[in-house]
């Protein structure tokens, strides 16, 4: 899996978020785009994932074998953890999983109790969502991130909400389960991507 970016740019009304960012980012390296707050790394990711449409220039989103991937298929490649997506509230952990895994399957024949057990939730099963602590969330989209037997898994300020044990509980897992994947952050904060061996500054794309 590759992502081609050639001269993106994006425009909200008359002020220019990213402009002229040209890169290529390739499977089983991790990259992280850094800069202080409202620098534009979350637009970059959302413009990187297809949630967000560029002003100009091109993605282009390659398969294995060199093929482009049409946006319907890019989809079925990729997973995001980020603060402004939201869970499924009326569902219990277990639904949520069980639901997640009909459409990513997750690494290694992994189950719904499995995931429980990985993320250290077992406890909350069948705890609906809407009464997890905003850390638990956290943690529950992280684990999907995690164990989703996808190409690239996108990380958008990854600690946020996440207590002391809890950033533990991400940077014993982040390399060892990313192994092999295409992993993107964006952060400000250096301790999430400190393994990261490619960072690119978004301050460059204005």
């Amino acid at each position: 899996m590759q992502i081609n970016v050639e001269n993106i740019g994006k425009k909200f009304v008359r002020e220019w978020i990213i402009r002229r960012a040209s890169f290529k980012l390739e499977k089983g390296r991790s990259y992280t785009f850094v800069g202080p707050n409202g620098s534009g790394k979350s637009t970059l990711l959302q413009l990187l994932t297809g949630m967000m449409p560029v002003s100009e220039g091109k993605i282009e989103y390659l398969s294995s074998s060199g093929k482009i991937l049409e946006i319907d298929q890019w989809y079925k490649n990729l997973v995001i953890a980020a603060p402004y997506l939201e869970l499924i509230e009326e569902f219990t952990l277990r639904e949520l999983v069980d639901f997640h895994r009909q459409f990513k399957v997750l690494k290694n024949g992994m189950s719904s109790p499995d995931f429980e057990d990985f993320t250290e939730l077992s406890h909350a099963r069948n705890k609906m969502i809407r009464h997890f602590s905003s850390g638990m969330k956290q943690r529950v989209k992280l684990g999907l991130a995690f164990t989703s037997d996808v190409p690239v898994i996108f990380l958008d300020e990854p600690t946020t909400n996440l207590d002391v044990t809890g950033i533990r509980w991400y940077l014993d897992h982040v390399v060892g389960s990313t192994s092999g994947q295409l992993l993107l952050l964006g952060s400000n904060v250096e301790q999430e991507y400190e393994f990261c061996e490619n960072i690119i500054s978004v301050s460059a794309f204005k």
